[in-house]
């Protein structure tokens, strides 16, 4: 392809020719329109993880002018999974301290730098979105640490406010990269509304832009009230206070039946799915917004089920009943799972996403690419352009409000 003498203005000469033969292969090999391919071609030839780090200024000027003219790829799931190792150190030290007295785990004797922190996503996460062409990621800490089952509500809250912190902290090294969410302090057998003062906290304080809410606190029992009992609405008053979303959820499964990954969390997902269909939440918060990951669960799968079980409970049909307020991402590791749901659930519902570096890090034998490439099967799926554009960036728009200010800024 031929740059426009606008683009070349912006670049070094020498590097030009290097950026058109970056451009082409992108293009050939991994399907990518030129334009969507151009930012990924910059990042390689600069050989940079950042445009804070393009080496010349007018190299800096030319990856931003290159990631407007792109599309804009905004992935709604992604955890802090590569945190330093101290983290999980202190958090163990917390753990310990609940049976021995002789143990003690003060916030204050965790300490991590900015450099630990841009250390681990450098080389990970940021790495990761260079290379497959994603320009913007919300980050909430890692899932399975939560572990709200662990201990009582002041030990999901001390753990909780470090792990938001750490997550703001992301946010502020890498401001036109990352966006955070919240976890909340939940704790199993805990008033929901106990978790208030954090979600006041990181949206006030930290610009967080959505919650994670675990439906599930106790990590596999599934005795907490379903997501429709008025117990939750406190928590639903603020989502529509702060017009933030909130993404269901789980942590750890404790239970030996469940495998966390592998079943917990997509039984949690259904399970919430079904809640929803089942009750009338939305007549009482007609705006609040839910985020089911991992595609839904077993819902697109089974829509069928639920269609007609909707029909015998006497709901409305299901895109009346929940489609304004329940949305799925595309936490779906396989082409033919992408194409069931961008098939079977409205576009107007469904967000990019992959969760990276999340639960399936490995590449697959079948295709030589990691499974958590999903922007690559959406790409591939079997829709207009029109509405994977939907998917990559303007439904995530819609549904977390409070991140246009943010990119809006950066850009």
């Amino acid at each position: 392809m031929t740059l426009t003498l606008t683009l070349v203005n912006y670049l070094d000469n020498n590097i030009v020719d290097d950026l058109e033969s970056q451009v082409d292969t992108l293009a050939s090999e991994q399907g990518r329109t030129p334009l969507d391919a151009l930012p990924v071609a910059v990042a390689h030839t600069h050989r940079c993880s950042d445009a804070g780090n393009v080496p010349q200024g007018r190299s800096l000027e030319g990856w931003q002018l290159l990631r407007k003219a792109g599309q804009m790829i905004i992935d709604v799931h992604g955890h802090y999974t590569t945190a330093p190792p101290a983290l999980e150190e202190w958090r163990n030290r917390q753990i310990r301290s609940l049976t021995d007295a002789s143990v003690t785990a003060d916030p204050s004797d965790l300490s991590i730098s900015d450099d630990d922190l841009r250390d681990t996503i450098e080389k990970n996460q940021l790495a990761f979105m260079n290379e497959r062409g994603v320009d913007w990621q919300i980050f909430s800490p890692r899932a399975s640490y939560m572990a709200h089952h662990i201990g009582d509500f002041q030990t999901s809250s001390t753990w909780a406010a470090i792990c938001n912190e750490l997550c703001y902290r992301i946010t502020q090294l890498f401001p036109d990269r990352f966006m955070a969410a919240a976890m909340l302090p939940q704790s199993p057998g805990v008033d929901p509304k106990t978790c208030l003062p954090e979600i006041d906290r990181c949206v006030n304080e930290y610009g967080m832009v959505a919650i994670n809410l675990n439906p599930d606190p106790s990590g596999g029992s599934f005795n907490a009230p379903p997501l429709t009992d008025k117990s939750w609405y406190p928590i639903y008053a603020k989502m529509a206070e702060y017009d933030i979303p909130a993404m269901i959820h789980v942590s750890t499964a404790c239970n030996p039946a469940f495998h966390t990954t592998g079943s917990y969390y997509i039984n949690a997902d259904t399970t919430a799915f079904m809640q929803f269909l089942t009750g009338d939440l939305f007549k009482d918060f007609p705006t609040i917004k839910f985020v089911i990951p991992h595609g839904g669960g077993a819902v697109p799968f089974h829509y069928g089920r639920y269609r007609g079980l909707a029909q015998e409970l006497k709901k409305p049909p299901i895109p009346e009943h929940l489609f304004g307020n329940v949305f799925f991402d595309t936490c779906v590791y396989h082409q033919p799972g992408i194409n069931l749901l961008t098939d079977v659930i409205p576009v107007e519902n469904v967000l990019f996403a992959s969760e990276m570096i999340g639960a399936v890090k490995g590449i697959d034998p079948e295709t030589g690419h990691y499974f958590d490439d999903t922007k690559r099967y959406v790409l591939a799926a079997p829709i207009s352009d029109e509405y994977k554009d939907q998917i990559f960036e303007k439904n995530a728009r819609k549904v977390y409000p409070r991140i246009n200010a943010i990119i809006d800024k950066a850009r």
